[in-house]
């Protein structure tokens, strides 16, 4: 296996797209981390019986 490629990613700066707590991004950032953080919630509030019936709409 060539880790050649694998090795050459920590050479670069971290960047990390968040989509949890903002806590999290927030401790990266204290850091230096570059970070985005995204206003991501579950389809439905995570309500799986209406994410179903969502997802049926869409096609």
């Amino acid at each position: 296996m060539n880790v050649k490629p694998i090795n050459e990613l920590f050479k670069k700066e971290l960047v990390v797209i968040n989509m949890g707590l903002e806590s999290f991004a927030d401790n990266l950032k204290d850091v230096g981390v570059k970070v985005l953080q995204m206003n991501w919630k579950p389809p439905a509030g995570g309500n799986k019986k209406i994410s179903s019936l969502l997802s049926r709409l869409g096609r």
